[in-house]
């Protein structure tokens, strides 16, 4: 038994049985600020203003400056970076520092997986966590390379990763080990 074993049908190099990637987006970061600079400012409004005008003007500038800024900065950290690790059972997405959102698609679902040379945030709406009808789900966190895989059940998902092409290589080889060959 082989530690690597190799795609024959296309003559390439031993395939590995574990594969990880990662993409990230460091203009995530800037939105990030952004957002704590919201926040920054609802507490500096909460703290320092003499609470003169009545408390309701002011509490909903201070509400309403730290929800925005709590939901700008934790909507962008869960996607400045994605994490993909593809195994013998499953493709495993995880986003951001906490892994959150997770998406785990066992390879026993999966009938296909395509390189996709150019995702662009546009075409499905910016970035994150995206569904689109007719394209399928996608998690996209930059411009770029990433991998499209065809679920049995006709629909699609994209992930932006950095050297998709090996991804996918990977799992192609997964997929024909788990499929029994003709005749034998």
């Amino acid at each position: 038994m082989r530690d690597h074993p190799r795609d024959e049908r296309r003559g390439e190099g031993p395939v590995p049985e574990i594969w990880t990637g990662r993409a990230t987006n460091r203009v995530q970061w800037v939105l990030a600020a952004l957002g704590a600079g919201f926040a920054a400012l609802g507490i500096e409004l909460a703290v320092g203003n003499p609470w003169t005008s009545g408390i309701t003007p002011l509490l909903m500038s201070v509400i309403g400056c730290v929800a925005a800024g709590l939901l700008i900065m934790f909507g962008t950290l869960a996607f400045v970076h994605v994490a993909v690790k593809v195994d013998a059972r499953a493709m495993e997405v995880r986003c951001g520092h906490m892994g959150l959102p997770r998406r785990r698609i066992p390879l026993s679902h999966v009938v296909g997986a395509e390189f996709a040379p150019r995702v662009d945030p546009r075409q499905w709406g910016g970035w994150g966590y995206r569904w689109r009808p007719e394209m399928g789900t996608a998690v996209v966190v930059r411009r770029g390379e990433g991998l499209v895989l065809t679920l049995g059940d006709g629909r699609s998902f994209t992930v932006t990763v950095d050297d998709a092409e090996a991804a996918v290589r990977v799992i192609r080889g997964h997929l024909r080990r788990a499929t029994p060959t003709a005749g034998v």
